[in-house]
């Protein structure tokens, strides 16, 4: 929507309506990038439907748990002009405690033979900021391993139960860490203290990339990845989309840092479409040649 300003009558000038939300979009990018995924979660009403529906018109294999309550949509309104991005999201539904429960006999049954979960998003009203933490915590006795991306309380708890990864944004990462990050020896001390929380893997997404910090054997190492300038159409998901390449370079079997290059690229790539989570995976291959990568290390003094 050009030069999009409040109190205004506009008119769109394109759009789409997609399945989305935090583990969609990662879900989305990890089949595109041929990995099996199946997606799970909680959809209600005729939302829930057209969720369910979109998902398997894309073939990306889900089992959901029907809930009373209406999913909620979100609009996202990109002003190209003014290079603005406006989210309006809805309340959403309240979760009562038979549907969580079966939520979780369900996640218990998709989950046996899985080589990764991820959590991903925001919980839904009346669900304890715990829940995650719980069930990874369930999860990791079982030697699943838990890859987590969300915000505030949840986010915190949720790395003190030990998660193999935890990618919040920069924003989400400020505000757990109680600072604003400037310059790279800010990111530094931020992915140690995340990492002596409790998380064994951090990634940051940020707005030219990524910042993370990864062990190898007992050493940690910290890097910058930079992705190449581009004209961005909408920036809606694509740090969802980072992440799931970033999983997908290591399921392949890519070092840490190829999985960045491919990660960046990729994530850069989606900021090409409408619609969170869509790329071109030959785009995102033309990109990684521009993908700059640094190791942080500690500020001599």
């Amino acid at each position: 929507m050009p030069n999009f300003q409040r109190g205004q009558r506009h008119r769109a000038s394109d759009g789409v309506t997609l399945a989305g939300g935090k583990g969609i979009n990662v879900a989305r990018a990890l089949k595109t990038l041929g990995v099996p995924v199946v997606a799970t979660g909680l959809v209600g009403g005729t939302t829930g439907t057209r969720i369910v529906e979109e998902l398997t018109k894309e073939a990306i294999l889900n089992d959901f748990v029907r809930i009373d309550g209406e999913s909620r949509t979100s609009t996202a309104v990109v002003d190209i002009t003014g290079g603005t991005y406006t989210e309006i999201n809805e309340w959403g539904p309240a979760v009562q405690a038979e549907e969580l429960e079966t939520l979780l006999e369900k996640l218990r049954y998709l989950t046996q033979g899985a080589e990764l979960v991820v959590f991903a998003g925001s919980l839904p009203r009346d669900v304890a900021d715990d829940f995650y933490a719980e069930v990874a915590r369930e999860l990791t006795r079982r030697h699943v391993p838990i890859v987590l991306d969300t915000e505030g309380e949840p986010l915190r708890l949720g790395i003190e139960a030990e998660p193999f990864l935890v990618s919040p944004n920069q924003t989400e990462a400020e505000g757990l860490v109680g600072q604003e990050f400037h310059d790279d020896e800010d990111f530094r001390v931020a992915l140690d203290h995340i990492a002596e929380m409790g998380a064994r893997n951090v990634l940051i997404t940020t707005e030219t990339g990524c910042v993370s910090l990864v062990r190898e054997d007992r050493e940690a190492r910290r890097f910058r990845a930079v992705a190449p300038r581009v004209e961005a159409v909408s920036t809606v998901g694509s740090g969802d989309v980072l992440l799931g390449a970033y999983l997908a370079a290591q399921h392949a079997g890519r070092t840490h840092e190829e999985s960045l290059r491919a990660a960046v690229a990729t994530g850069a790539a989606s900021t090409f479409e409408l619609g969170a989570g869509r790329f071109d995976p030959r785009q995102a291959g033309r990109l990684q040649a521009g993908v700059v990568i640094t190791e942080l290390n500690p500020v001599e003094v």
